[in-house]
């Protein structure tokens, strides 16, 4: 987040546009949690739902890279944010993206040890 508030912040950019990328990373873990939520146990490899929402949030975590891409390209006479920013906001996405996968991770252990209990 703090990549994505100084692409917006900083003084030689003042634009808040590249702030939008937040909306997207509030929604791309909801597909994949309510997939999870009513997912079916029945024993098959592939689950409908989950492929569903994988895709989804793919579609998402690509719209939260193109944004601030086509925004920074733009007509060269009067882009929206300069490259600088999008530079920063790309890498504010790598950076929360990465946490929201090693959440996931993190807390999909289901076959653990200490999980019986």
């Amino acid at each position: 987040m703090t990549f994505v508030i100084l692409a917006c912040a900083l003084p030689s950019y003042q634009v808040w546009w590249p702030f939008f990328v937040v909306l997207f990373y509030t929604l791309s873990p909801i597909p994949t949690l309510v997939a999870r939520r009513v997912s079916d146990n029945s024993g098959s490899s592939s689950n409908p739902r989950l492929e569903l929402a994988i895709f989804l949030t793919m579609g998402i975590v690509i719209s939260s890279f193109a944004l601030p891409i086509v925004l920074a390209r733009a007509p060269e006479n009067d882009p929206v944010i300069q490259k600088g920013a999008c530079y920063l906001t790309l890498a504010g996405n790598v950076v929360v993206y990465l946490t929201i996968v090693a959440f996931f991770m993190a807390f999909d252990q289901d076959d653990s040890d200490y999980s019986m209990w």
